[in-house]
């Protein structure tokens, strides 16, 4: 369990750091936008991209 654990992790690792080292300058737009979101706001991205990941999980374990 572990083992998957850490190789989850050292994929998002992997992903995170795709576009920065692709594309910086739309990174630093993107963290300025960010930066601009009020609370509920950042929020809202957070809890939507938790459910996402959650039922791409979901979907991936149930897969026939």
């Amino acid at each position: 369990m572990w083992q998957d654990l850490l190789a989850a992790l050292a994929l998002v690792f992997v992903l995170e750091g795709i576009l920065p080292f692709a594309n910086p300058g739309a990174v630093r737009r993107a963290l300025k936008a960010i930066d601009d979101l009020n609370d509920g706001q950042l929020r809202g991205v957070g809890l939507a991209s938790m459910l996402l990941g959650l039922l791409l999980l979901f979907a991936v374990k149930h897969w026939p």
